[in-house]
């Protein structure tokens, strides 16, 4: 409404002092002039109207646990287990408060939104202990990535320290150690993709029967395969393509390790009196007639651009190599033959763990 007698306002005065300007009249100028001032004040009287909009988001009366039972029974787990955990220390929930605003200028109603970010530091026992290792963690049924996550795990055995995040909570000598049992420290785990709550917890535990006359006692070497993938032996990361398509070539596990390190650490998990790896590299064979075949290094694409390494077997670069053949579906028939820099890379990795290894070449 004000912009409509402004206006009219403004093209009286105009008109009433006559002239133009640059070939527009005094008239439409002091009209368009009193428009502008009418919009301004239109938008004052509406903000003033209008009142502020506060949203608030979901926010915790409490904090609900996974499972926390006193005088549960401790699981006792021989090989390789899925167990659910049960927890037996946690702190308060930490609460993050942001707020945001939005409008309020110009003459806008101002929206104000409150979200609440919720962490937890709990403790979950496992088994009995001592325990070699875990492998993969679930929370409400998915993998959960431990590459973004504050984590410890405590094997279970009678010599055991306290957490230091538990000890810090509860003051030195007065946080339990839990000697004997084995159970996994989570620090400040972001409750925001569980929906503000503890998730459904279970973890792949690895407890070995080591006796001497027990397969994973007498295991004292074991044969390394798939032999095939062009990079799957590298401790390195390696992706292929470029920018956001770019996909990882052999690292593909929850904590974001390496293939190979991942394997690595699964085997002497579950073989601790390991000595010897063998490390196995195929090549390809081109033609099914012994006496006619030529054997080659294989590449699953010609033109594939890896970073941060490329594709080098024997001095051969990836155009020149063998281009590996095609199921009837259009999928590859085998992995290509490992790269030199990631063999080396493997050996390191074996050498470093106080393995001895031997190195087999298979045609296929």
């Amino acid at each position: 409404m004000a912009s409509i007698l402004l206006a009219s306002a403004g093209s009286a005065l105009g008109g009433a002092i006559g002239g133009s300007v640059l070939g527009v009249s005094a008239a439409t100028i002091g009209g368009a002039v009193g428009q502008v001032a009418g919009s301004m004040v239109d938008s004052w009287i509406v903000s003033s109207l209008a009142p502020a909009q506060r949203i608030e988001g979901q926010r915790l009366e409490n904090l609900t646990v996974t499972t926390s039972t006193e005088g549960a029974v401790i699981p006792r787990t021989y090989g390789r287990m899925r167990l659910g955990g049960n927890i037996i220390w946690a702190t308060d929930f930490t609460e993050t408060v942001n707020t945001t605003t939005q409008g309020g200028k110009g003459g806008g109603p101002k929206v104000t939104t409150t979200s609440y970010l919720y962490t937890a530091s709990f403790a979950v026992a496992l088994c009995e202990g001592p325990i070699s290792g875990i492998g993969r963690v679930w929370t409400d049924g998915k993998p959960l990535d431990l590459a973004g996550t504050t984590w410890r795990l405590y094997t279970g055995d009678e010599a055991q320290a306290s957490d230091p995040f538990i000890e810090a909570k509860m003051g030195a000598g007065n946080a339990p150690a839990y000697r004997g049992t084995a159970y996994i420290m989570f620090e400040e785990l972001d409750l925001t993709p569980f929906g503000n709550r503890l998730p459904q917890l279970s973890f792949e535990v690895f407890r070995p029967i080591d006796a001497p006359d027990t397969a994973e006692g007498l295991i004292k070497a074991v044969t390394l395969i798939p032999a095939t993938g062009e990079f799957q032996y590298g401790t390195t990361p390696v992706t292929r393509g470029t920018g956001g398509n770019s996909v990882s070539e052999n690292v593909h596990t929850t904590n974001r390790v390496p293939d190979i390190v991942a394997a690595l650490d699964q085997l002497q998990a579950s073989a601790p009196h390991i000595e010897s790896v063998s490390l196995v590299v195929s090549w390809f064979g081109l033609d099914l007639r012994a006496g006619n075949s030529e054997i080659m290094p294989g590449v699953e694409n010609a033109t594939k651009v890896t970073t941060p390494v490329s594709w080098s077997v024997n001095g051969l670069g990836r155009a020149s190599a063998h281009q590996i053949s095609f199921d009837p579906n259009g999928k590859l028939a085998y992995g290509g033959t490992p790269s030199d820099a990631t063999i080396v890379e493997a050996i390191k990795e074996i050498k470093a763990r106080g393995l001895s290894y031997a190195q087999k070449l298979v045609t296929l």
